[in-house]
């Protein structure tokens, strides 16, 4: 026969589990970035679309490059106004310098007017770049204003130019060269928002991310130099050491 104080154990052991298990799912959710899809070479790339949104930055430590989430404003695409036979250049300027990145509308009309979009609403302004990789794949993720890998505009694009990457190998991999831009998701089709991953060096990935721009030779070499610094508190996958903030975005016509 379980006495009293056997029991009072048990129910102690069992409400500590129940509270573990709590942190354990809201740890896993609050890092919806990068999972293994099926090799360590392989990863898919989480934008989190759900809850963040268009609009100005309205924090008062905005000069401290820590921006407040950009009030909702809409919650479908925006209406393409871009010119589809252009090409446009994004420019984001960076505290580690800035990048150039040369975008083609007419084989990404819909990333290309969505990223003019919430440029013109100053969405990427005083945001963090919130994940570097240094193993497996090299790239920078940027373009939540939450900066946790959760945040997005409150709409998603379609995917495009997917074919230009070429077919997958056995792996289910494709080469992203360096220098390429190209849309993160929540690794369905389609789910796109505003993040958004800079390769610095040749990296295997499945044929399922936009590649949208590529970066100049600055822009680059600034990417590298970020790289060089590693992964905050150490491995191959998190925070930037060299913290970037891109303090400005432009999206114009060439």
């Amino acid at each position: 026969m379980v006495s009293t104080e056997q029991r009072r154990r048990q129910l102690a052991k069992e409400k500590l589990m129940r509270q573990q298990q709590r942190r354990e799912a809201a740890r896993r959710k609050s890092q919806r970035r990068i999972a293994v899809i099926s090799s360590a070479v392989a990863v898919v790339l989480l934008a989190g679309a759900a809850a963040a949104a268009t609009g100005a930055f309205s924090s008062d430590d905005a000069k401290d490059d820590a921006a407040s989430t950009p009030t909702p404003e809409q919650s479908t695409e925006p209406k393409l106004t871009v010119d589809k036979k252009a090409t446009y250049t994004m420019r984001l300027e960076t505290n580690r310098g800035d990048v150039s990145i040369a975008m083609d509308a007419a084989k990404t009309p819909r990333t290309t007017n969505s990223f003019k979009h919430l440029a013109d609403k100053k969405f990427f302004d005083g945001t963090k770049c919130h994940r570097l990789t240094t193993e497996g794949i090299r790239v920078l993720q940027c373009g939540d204003p939450k900066g946790t890998g959760e945040g997005g505009p409150g709409y998603n694009i379609p995917d495009e130019n997917l074919k230009s990457l070429g077919k997958a190998g056995k792996d289910g991999s494709v080469t992203y060269p360096a220098g390429t831009v190209a849309m993160a998701n929540t690794g369905q089709p389609d789910s796109g928002g505003s993040q958004f991953f800079l390769v610095y060096a040749d990296s295997p990935l499945p044929p399922s991310y936009t590649p949208f721009g590529t970066m100049d030779k600055a822009g680059l070499k600034a990417v590298e130099e970020v790289a060089k610094g590693g992964v905050s508190g150490g491995g191959g996958d998190g925070a930037p050491k060299k913290a970037v903030t891109i303090e400005k975005a432009t999206v114009k016509k060439d």
